[in-house]
């Protein structure tokens, strides 16, 4: 009899309407998550030795080098740090591998030169950048900070060079701003 056709009819509809909503679920994770794609761009700003503005199609996005820390500019071998990153990558086209967000909303990268080097390992590598330990466990970046130190490259020249992350905290106890 005719029932069992209306069911059918009923049953593919709510399939189709059951694959829209998957489609449209997937569609809204997705531009949820573009933001972790990896992206060429092009430099536009250099902040200081480890953060970026990079375009990402027409909007500029503030990078942050992963598993490194520049001295921050005030410090000794900031001003060569922010140097050595816009003489590698400002106004050129980098690649970013998008490996997280920070508290400040930055994406957090590896940003690949022109040339296919790593511009956070260079830092490292230059004695002009830490090992960010406390936010990456890439021993790899632990190995270049030993080279660094033992060829007293960079600020592994001075007697007793402060890590960043302690020069900020000792500026946020003086009740300066953070830089």
């Amino acid at each position: 009899g005719p029932m069992p056709r209306r069911m059918t009819g009923t049953r593919v509809t709510w399939t189709i309407v059951g694959l829209l909503l998957a489609a449209l679920g997937g569609l809204v994770y997705q531009q949820k998550d573009a933001w972790r794609a990896p992206f060429t761009g092009r430099v536009v700003t250099v902040a200081d030795g480890d953060t970026l503005g990079v375009l990402r199609g027409a909007r500029e996005v503030r990078v942050r080098l992963y598993g490194v820390d520049c001295p921050e500019r005030s410090q000794p071998h900031g001003v060569a740090a922010k140097q050595f990153t816009s003489a590698h990558c400002f106004n050129r086209d980098v690649e970013v591998k998008v490996l997280d967000k920070d508290r400040y909303g930055r994406i957090v990268g590896e940003v690949i030169l022109p040339d296919g080097s790593s511009l956070n390992r260079l830092l490292v590598e230059a004695g002009l950048a830490w090992w960010y330990r406390q936010y990456s466990k890439d021993r790899s970046f632990g190995e270049l900070e030993a080279q660094a130190r033992k060829a007293r490259r960079g600020l592994w020249a001075d007697r007793n060079p402060e890590p960043p992350w302690e020069y900020r905290e000792r500026e946020r106890e003086r009740g300066g701003r953070a830089p």
